[in-house]
């Protein structure tokens, strides 16, 4: 059985074209401005559901999603889920459904190789370059999800890569270079997403008795995402505020 959060019909911020997202509980991050703090306990707020229902699901929804469109898989860190989900995957990739991962790349173990390697293409969320600015901000290592990149690039598995943009934690001209000088050379790196920093989960932590440590950081203005945005394009042909 599968842990799901919930359901995003017709999603198009999480892969290519129409997609079904599907979010999944658990997660092993603790980053700061995380929208769904609900989704990071694994025996959180969820539903124990079986593959049939996800493939059906799916296939009811397969005739939206034309040539680009399929199901994406986010959470939460849909790789905590790595051993249940593989089965399903083999299911989708069977009935001709395109699959996206959106992870963190920070899970590693022999069930998240082969989950990634069933993946048509994988949304790798680099929360910063910097390792230290990365522990703050996500009290978690990044060196695992920069072994995860490497890993993709080696296999010839095409993903893209998703930043945050975060004044005062991820918004620093030092580090985004850095990150684009190190992923520069990726010939499987098909875009970049810069995606705003928002505080549309506030009131989660509101509901859920927990302190949101990032209030008072504001939201980022069209100047600061263009400004990123420009940097970005020194490195990368296709870069996008998502």
């Amino acid at each position: 059985m599968i842990r799901v959060h919930s359901y995003e019909s017709m999603g198009t911020f999480d892969g290519p074209g129409l997609r079904l997202v599907v979010f999944l509980q658990g997660c092993n991050f603790r980053c700061l401005y995380c929208a769904n703090p609900d989704t990071i306990d694994p025996k959180g707020e969820s539903k124990e559901t079986s593959p049939d229902e996800i493939l059906r699901m799916a296939m009811s929804q397969k005739p939206f999603f034309g040539k680009k469109g399929g199901v994406t898989f986010s959470g939460g860190e849909p790789t905590v889920q790595a051993k249940e989900l593989i089965p399903l995957f083999r299911r989708l990739k069977e009935s001709g459904i395109h699959i996206c991962v959106d992870t963190n790349g920070s899970v590693w173990n022999d069930d998240v190789k082969k989950l990634l390697s069933l993946a048509d293409l994988i949304l790798l969320d680099v929360k910063q370059y910097n390792p230290e600015r990365h522990r703050v901000l996500t009290e978690r290592s990044n060196e695992q999800t920069l072994r995860t990149a490497e890993w993709l690039e080696s296999i010839g598995k095409p993903f893209w890569l998703r930043y945050v943009l975060v004044q005062g934690y991820s918004a620093i001209e030092e580090d985004i270079r850095a990150l684009c000088t190190h992923f520069s050379p990726y010939k499987m790196l098909q875009r970049v997403e810069i995606l705003p920093y928002h505080t549309l989960g506030v009131h989660k932590y509101e509901a859920m008795g927990k302190e949101y440590k990032l209030a008072g950081v504001k939201e980022n203005t069209p100047a600061q995402l263009d400004e990123a945005k420009a940097i970005f394009d020194e490195y990368f042909p296709k870069v996008y505020i998502n």
